[in-house]
């Protein structure tokens, strides 16, 4: 399998697609499995309505999924079955045990599946880099962890962010000048004066 991302992760392509496109990322099979096998950028908290999307697009590449399990840290309603094309999935919390960004699939008699669960507020922008973080085939991080790092990446973002603009404000990117950029040192240059003639 290889890593796939249902569209691109933009503002604009966002806008382009159906409400009804999955947001899926996964990681490629190799030899050594990473922690998290891709991530999922639901559209909203309501388990209910998102995962029979998801599993009409994982039953045909891992087999029929059969059960779920979420830590309801983030899920408001965490129903105990939800219908999915032709069949159930049984749904299981748990709330220490498991990652509160992590959806378990379990797939009868074939494998279990980890997928980070992105928040369904976030900015493209970060939801694009945790899904290629979390499709990492040699990843090791856990889903909380790469949530850790994107929130750490952001403020800082979002810090220079505001000194950039502050900058701004006070003229610096328009003074254009040697003196007004941060870092560059002044230069002056003395110009000889000539004599007046006599």
């Amino acid at each position: 399998m290889t890593a796939t991302i249902s569209h691109p992760v933009t503002a604009e392509a966002d806008d382009r697609f159906a409400s009804s496109s999955l947001r899926l990322s996964l990681a490629p099979v190799g030899p050594a499995p990473a922690l998290l096998d891709g991530a999922w950028w639901p559209r909203s908290r309501d388990l209910g309505a998102e995962l029979p999307s998801l599993t009409a697009v994982l039953d045909p590449l891992w087999g029929r999924i059969t059960r779920v399990t979420v830590n309801p840290t983030h899920w408001p309603v965490v129903p105990r079955k939800v219908p999915v094309a032709g069949h159930v999935v049984k749904v299981g919390c748990f709330l220490p045990e498991q990652d509160a960004h992590e959806l378990l699939l379990l797939s009868y008699h074939v494998g279990r599946w980890n997928l980070l669960v992105i928040p369904p507020q976030t900015t493209p922008e970060s939801a694009a880099r945790l899904m290629a973080a979390a499709s990492d085939p040699l990843g090791t991080s856990t889903a909380s962890r790469l949530m850790a790092e994107e929130a750490r990446s952001r403020t800082a973002y979002e810090a220079d962010r505001a000194v950039e603009a502050v900058w701004d404000s006070e003229g610096g990117h328009e003074a254009g000048g040697a003196a007004a950029r941060p870092g560059a040192p002044a230069v002056t240059a003395s110009v000889p004066q000539q004599p007046m003639g006599r």
